[in-house]
């Protein structure tokens, strides 16, 4: 069944955004816009820049040149490592951003339960993180992310260091979440497969400084799975063109 998603016009925008670290050039006149709803993938080489991409949307790192713009949307960064603080319950964790809002302790009691609910772990809010698996750990770490009500969604290769059924099963609850949420998703991996599965579209970034060299309109009906004949026909034709590229750079 197709999922069609309604596009009101772009929530992040960026125009000829360079951005440099003393004099190595980490992305060199980037322009990408990201719909409202829209859920973008990220690709490329090691070092071409893509998690730095993140890092300027996010605002933890301010651009060199061009224009980048939110509109002041609230926006939330998701690692692969989930950086869940150890002495805290999976609750705990969950209820920090809401704890720094200063929301009170009932709410957040509330708010933290039903984003448990959410991403399918009710009835662990008391567990700490060693008791959890790494796929749970993704999860509360999801759920730490969206309890933040933000508009924009960034993920930095958030199933990357876990097995494929785990990744599998995530890839479904991730795009559940996206659906029930109305989130926009700017998503960062390495796996071409993982991206067609995802992605409404996939951005191929080159080798160093990074430049947006492909834009690929993914249009396979969902729900998708990472080894149908069109995901994986689609990701072989990305594939190809990241080894061209990648080959290019070592010459």
């Amino acid at each position: 069944m197709s999922l069609l998603r309604q596009k009101t016009g772009s929530v992040v925008r960026l125009e000829n955004v360079s951005k440099s670290y003393g004099d190595l050039l980490a992305l060199d006149r980037v322009s990408l816009t990201v719909g409202q709803g829209e859920f973008v993938c990220l690709l490329g080489a090691s070092g071409c820049g893509k998690s730095t991409l993140l890092s300027l949307v996010a605002g933890l790192d301010g651009i060199t040149g061009g224009t980048l713009d939110t509109g002041g949307r609230k926006v939330s960064l998701m690692f692969q490592e989930a950086a869940l603080f150890p002495w805290l319950s999976v609750r705990g964790n969950v209820e920090l951003p809401l704890r720094l809002q200063d929301v009170s302790r009932p709410e957040r009691r509330k708010r933290a339960e039903a984003l448990l609910g959410i991403v399918r772990l009710t009835g662990f809010a008391d567990k700490r993180p060693h008791e959890l698996s790494g796929g749970m750990r993704q999860r509360v770490a999801l759920a730490r992310a969206l309890a933040q009500e933000a508009d924009i969604l960034l993920m930095d290769e958030p199933f990357g260091a876990l097995d494929a059924m785990t990744r599998d099963i995530l890839h479904d609850e991730l795009e559940r979440i996206w659906r029930e949420q109305q989130l926009t998703v700017l998503f960062v991996t390495h796996n071409v497969r993982e991206a067609v599965r995802l992605g409404d579209r996939v951005i191929l970034l080159s080798s160093r400084p990074g430049r947006v060299i492909e834009d690929y309109p993914i249009t396979h009906d969902r729900p998708r799975r990472i080894d149908s004949p069109e995901v994986s026909g689609q990701a072989a034709e990305i594939t190809d063109r990241l080894r061209a590229e990648v080959a290019r750079h070592a010459h």
